[in-house]
């Protein structure tokens, strides 16, 4: 398999996980994604689909590392793939590869490899010296956004605990339970908020409420019923927003979310539309409305 084949099959599972890696405005403790004993940063694609993983710690180590540092990786557990180039030097390095790498493809006088990773929070007994996190800020709930929440009919249960994902946000077809990081994670209440009417309007489509077509029979990324529940959610977000007074704060970040959708949207005029029309629906639900 090519190597970004791979990449986007990762990304693809992460979406179907309700992680979209480039729509992500909250924080692991304010650290991006680095090694555990250089502290360097990964880069790239790494940022992405390490970020993305679900661990409170940014840390991270190879097997070896972890041993060395006198520890282990907690048996069971899986790793994370690192994607880095390796300059060809000569034709002997085509085949010369180290301990830990797999060759995935030459590339532009390069040859893509990839190494496994292992969270902090996978390992154990590990020594290592590692700088204070900093301090989080702490964010003021916003009382009208937390009223949208409180005053729902039939609303799903919020949750952020290690069993699912603390570090994702989702709407849950089976628990229907809405995942969501906390909100001093978030670059701003706002975006908490923001986040928090995008799932809440993707609850408003389960069999018990309003028994949406788009969520309902939605079967994977990217097949019709996705892509226009994706774009419900995020119209429905948009207009709760507006009622709440932080559209202008959110709008930008929204905007280029959407823009991943333009493709479908251009080759069905009626999506829009149609969309626009089941958002109004569950932003009726959520605020308890019905209109004469």
């Amino acid at each position: 398999m090519r190597v970004e084949e791979i990449v986007t099959d990762k990304i693809i599972k992460l979406l179907e996980q309700g992680c979209p890696p480039w729509h992500k405005p909250w924080t692991v403790r304010g650290i991006a994604p680095a090694n555990a004993i250089s502290q360097k940063p990964y880069n790239g694609i790494n940022v992405l689909m390490l970020a993305c993983s679900g661990y409170q710690s940014p840390y991270w180590l190879t097997y070896k590392q972890a041993t060395e540092s006198k520890g282990n990786v907690r048996k069971g557990e899986k790793g994370s793939m690192v994607i880095f180039a390796k300059p060809i030097v000569s034709k002997d390095d085509e085949d010369n590869s180290q301990p830990g790498e797999i060759k995935l493809e030459r590339h532009r006088g390069a040859i893509l490899r990839y190494y496994t990773v292992f969270n902090l929070e996978q390992t154990e007994n590990c020594q290592l010296d590692l700088p204070a996190p900093p301090e989080i800020k702490e964010h003021q709930k916003i009382e009208r956004c937390e009223q949208i929440y409180n005053e729902m009919p039939d609303r799903p249960e919020l949750t952020n605990s290690a069993a699912t994902r603390q570090f994702q946000a989702f709407y849950s077809k089976s628990g229907d339970y809405v995942n969501i990081p906390a909100l001093n994670t978030f670059d701003s209440p706002e975006f908490y908020y923001s986040v928090l009417f995008h799932e809440l309007t993707h609850s408003t489509g389960s069999v018990k409420r309003l028994h949406r077509p788009s969520l309902v029979d939605a079967l994977r990324f990217g097949d019709t019923n996705y892509s226009k529940e994706e774009l419900v959610a995020e119209m429905g977000a948009a207009m709760l927003a507006g009622l709440t007074g932080i559209e202008q704060l959110t709008i930008e970040n929204s905007a280029s979310y959407l823009q991943s959708w333009i493709k479908r949207m251009k080759s069905d005029p009626k999506l829009v539309i149609s969309a626009a029309a089941q958002a109004q629906k569950a932003v009726d639900y959520i605020l308890n409305r019905t209109h004469p």
